[in-house]
C-alpha cells in the first residue's frame, strides 16, 4: 500500500529536489492522482508545460511542514516556507483536505497565474497534485503582506512606521495598480482577481508589492459586459453591485483597490472597524459592508469632540471632510513629512474608485495614470461635487440604505440606481469569507 497522500506507482518526479514538465504520457498518472471527474481533469489541458513537484520533495524542503516554517493561514489552507536543494526559497500554499477550494478552484488558480508575467504579480513556481494533496509553490517574499505591515502600524510599532514612509506607501499603491491594470487590460484572457485586499498584497525585500492568491480569480472574455456569479471575497472589500447582485465586472477590483488605497493612507486595517459590533449605523446588522463606515470610524475616533463633525450622521463624516477640504485629517499620524498635494490626490483617487455606480469608477489604467503623475482629477470627471458621491454601502439582508443627512448631487450615471435599491432582492448566493492572513 502506498503511504497516505502518495500515488500508486512511481512519483511524478523521481529525483529528490527535481521538477518536471507534464508530458502526454504522464496524463494518465495525473488523472489517477487527481481522482476527479473527466470534466475536472480536462481543466489541465493547456498547462502541459507547468512544473510539477513531488509531495515527498516539498515535505523535505519544508522540514516536514514544521511549525517554524509556517508563514500564515488563509481561507483555503496553510502557507509554509521551504528551500529546495538548489537554494531556491518558496512559499508553499498547502490546501487542506477540508478546504472550500475544490479541484476546480485549484485548477482555476493555476490557469490564472501560470501565464501571467508581471513585476507586481506573485510568480508561480509550480505545484503538486497527488491524490488529495494539492499544493501551489510561489516565489517567497521576505516582508510578508501589506496586512501584516498595517497590523504592525496599528500596534504602535515604530519600526513599521519608519519603513512605511510616504514614498513606500506611494510605491505600494502604484505597483498594485499596475499589477491590476495588467490583469484587466494586457493579459489575454483578461482576469478579474475578485479578492484584492491587504493580505493578498505581498511585499518583497524592498517592500515592492506583488498581488497574490488567485484562487477566486475569474477569466473575463472581451465580449461580455459582466458575469453573474456566486459571491466570494472578503467582507469590506467587495463592490456593492457584486456583493448584492452577484454582477462581476473589472470595476469590482477597482472598488477593492480604492479601499486598499485608503487603508494604506490612514494606516488602519478595515477589519479593525468591520469586526466591531458596537459601531452600528441605523441599526444595520454586522453583516453589512460599506466603505463609508470604515472611514467614519477613523474620523469619529479622532474628531468626535468637534461638534461640527460629531453632529453629522456618521456615514457622511468622511464625505464631510472631503467637502470641507479637511481630507488630511484622516492621514496616518505616524507618517511624517509627506507631500500634502500628492497625498490628497491619492485620497481622491481612492474615493473615486469606491463610487457606488461601477460606471463612475475609473479603469485601473486610468488609476495608474492618476497615481503616477499629477493629473487634475477633472480630467477623469471626478473633481466636482456634482460628479462625485459619498462612498456607498449595501445591506446584506435585502435592501440598500441611503444614509440620512445632506446628500451630494450626482450625475445620472453616477447614481446607485434607485430602481434597484427599491426592488432588487439581496443576492441569494452563499458567501465565502476569507480569513485575513497572508497566503
Amino acid at each position: 500500500m502506498p503511504p497516505p497522500g502518495s500515488c500508486a506507482g512511481e512519483p511524478i518526479c523521481s529525483h529528490p529536489g527535481a521538477t518536471c514538465s507534464i508530458e502526454l504520457d504522464d496524463m494518465a498518472l495525473l488523472r489517477k492522482c487527481l481522482c476527479g471527474s473527466e470534466e475536472e481533469f480536462r481543466g489541465l489541458s493547456g498547462m502541459e508545460s507547468l512544473r510539477f513537484f513531488s509531495y515527498k520533495d516539498i515535505r523535505r524542503a519544508t522540514n516536514n511542514f514544521d511549525q517554524s516554517n509556517k508563514l500564515g493561514r488563509g481561507g483555503f489552507g496553510t502557507v509554509y516556507k521551504g528551500v529546495l536543494r538548489d537554494g531556491t526559497e518558496f512559499a508553499a500554499k498547502v490546501l487542506s483536505s477540508e478546504s472550500e477550494q475544490g479541484i476546480k478552484e485549484f485548477l482555476a488558480e493555476i490557469r490564472s497565474i501560470s501565464t501571467v508575467k508581471h513585476a507586481n504579480l506573485v510568480r508561480l513556481l509550480g505545484c503538486c497534485v497527488q491524490r488529495r494533496k494539492r499544493i501551489l509553490l510561489y516565489e517567497y517574499l521576505e516582508n510578508n503582506s501589506l496586512d501584516h505591515a498595517l497590523k504592525a502600524l496599528g500596534s504602535g510599532d515604530s519600526g513599521a512606521a519608519a519603513k512605511l514612509t510616504w514614498r513606500r506607501r506611494s510605491d505600494i499603491c502604484v505597483g498594485t495598480a499596475k499589477g491590476l491594470s495588467y490583469l484587466h487590460e494586457e493579459h489575454e484572457p483578461k482576469i478579474v482577481h475578485r479578492d484584492i485586499k491587504a493580505s493578498n498584497v505581498l511585499l518583497d525585500k524592498n517592500l515592492r508589492p506583488k498581488i497574490g492568491d488567485f484562487g477566486m480569480a475569474k477569466l473575463f472574455p472581451d465580449n461580455v459586459t459582466h458575469i453573474s456569479t456566486g459571491v466570494v471575497g472578503t467582507n469590506g472589500y467587495m463592490a456593492p453591485e457584486y456583493f448584492v447582485h452577484g454582477q462581476l465586472t473589472k470595476k469590482a477590483d477597482v472598488y477593492s483597490f480604492g479601499v486598499l488605497v485608503l487603508e494604506i493612507i490612514s494606516g488602519r486595517r478595515i477589519w479593525q472597524t468591520i469586526q466591531s459590533d458596537t459601531f452600528v449605523v441605523r441599526e444595520v446588522s454586522r453583516r453589512t459592508f460599506f466603505l463609508a463606515d470604515f472611514f467614519c470610524r477613523i474620523i469619529k475616533e479622532d474628531l468626535l469632540r468637534r461638534s461640527d463633525v460629531a453632529a453629522m450622521h456618521s456615514c457622511l463624516q468622511a464625505w464631510v471632510l472631503y467637502q470641507q477640504g479637511r481630507l488630511l485629517d484622516m492621514v496616518d499620524a505616524s507618517m511624517e513629512g509627506y507631500p500634502e498635494k500628492e497625498v490628497l490626490r491619492y485620497i481622491r483617487v481612492g474615493l473615486a474608485c469606491t463610487q457606488a455606480a461601477p460606471g463612475s469608477r475609473p479603469t485601473m489604467r486610468q488609476v495608474v495614470d492618476m497615481l503616477s503623475r499629477p493629473v487634475t482629477l477633472r480630467e477623469m470627471e471626478m473633481e466636482t461635487e456634482t460628479q462625485m458621491r459619498p462612498p456607498s454601502f449595501a445591506e446584506h439582508r435585502g435592501h440598500h440604505t441611503a444614509p440620512a443627512g445632506p446628500q451630494v448631487l450626482a450625475s445620472p450615471r453616477a447614481r446607485w440606481p434607485a430602481e434597484a435599491a427599491a426592488t432588487a432582492p439581496a443576492c441569494s448566493a452563499s458567501l465565502t469569507y476569507s480569513d485575513v492572513a497572508p497566503r
